[in-house]
């Protein structure tokens, strides 16, 4: 069964997730750890709670949920996990954090794709990728079928959706990924956001201004 651990990082308050299992193994899923204390932060968790790192994942890569992929990777030796379409994010990341003024060293290493339908594994325990872009051309969200949750990225938030004015989002797309894909799974499922409050499919249902069904 996976632990569900949240961080809030950096200036734009980016959403961390650490998922750990019995076995004391666990996965990071987009450390935006910015400042060297919330890079302490989450590596004294990780100690004082007797983890091992085993895996690095992006749901996207615009910088608020990249800035500690570098950083992670090199203190644990992980690869990063991203779907091939957000390539061209990643690497304009350092740009963007130009623009912002929050320069960062962006991530150097191997880049495993991740692609629709592939499953993600740690122990007994499984994720499945789902492919919603429209935030960006290639956001990917990892659902926990057995646990009912999803971690969704910057796709869904409680009341609200992803902005799509950044390069390469698109609405229409967005939209169609939150109907299509989000929207199939089982109302009690638990979305955990990259920004904000978790909220259930079956609230968003109901109450979200932009996807109401």
């Amino acid at each position: 069964m996976f632990t569900v651990k949240v961080f809030t990082f950096n200036p734009v308050q980016e959403n961390t997730y650490l998922l750990s299992n019995e076995e004391g193994e666990c996965i990071i899923v987009d450390p935006g750890c910015y400042y060297d204390g919330e890079k302490e932060l989450l590596a004294s968790y990780i100690q004082d709670n007797g983890l091992q790192p085993g895996l690095l994942l992006n749901t996207h890569c615009h910088l608020d949920h990249v800035f500690g992929n570098q950083w992670a990777s090199e203190k644990y030796g992980l690869k990063l996990h991203l779907h091939e379409n957000e390539k061209p994010v990643l690497d304009h990341a350092p740009a963007s954090g130009l623009m912002w003024n929050l320069p960062f060293d962006n991530y150097k290493g191997a880049l495993i794709y991740i692609r629709e339908n592939d499953v993600i594994s740690l122990g007994g325990d499984e994720l499945e990728v789902l492919f919603v872009p429209g935030h960006s051309p290639g956001s990917i969200a990892f659902y926990c079928r057995r646990q009912h949750f999803v971690i969704g990225g910057d796709v869904l938030f409680r009341m609200s959706i992803g902005r799509t004015d950044l390069p390469g989002g698109d609405h229409p797309t967005l939209v169609n990924s939150i109907h299509s894909r989000l929207y199939a799974l089982p109302d009690e499922t638990v979305v955990y956001p990259g920004h904000g409050e978790p909220t259930t499919i079956g609230f968003e249902k109901k109450h979200n201004p932009f996807v109401r069904i």
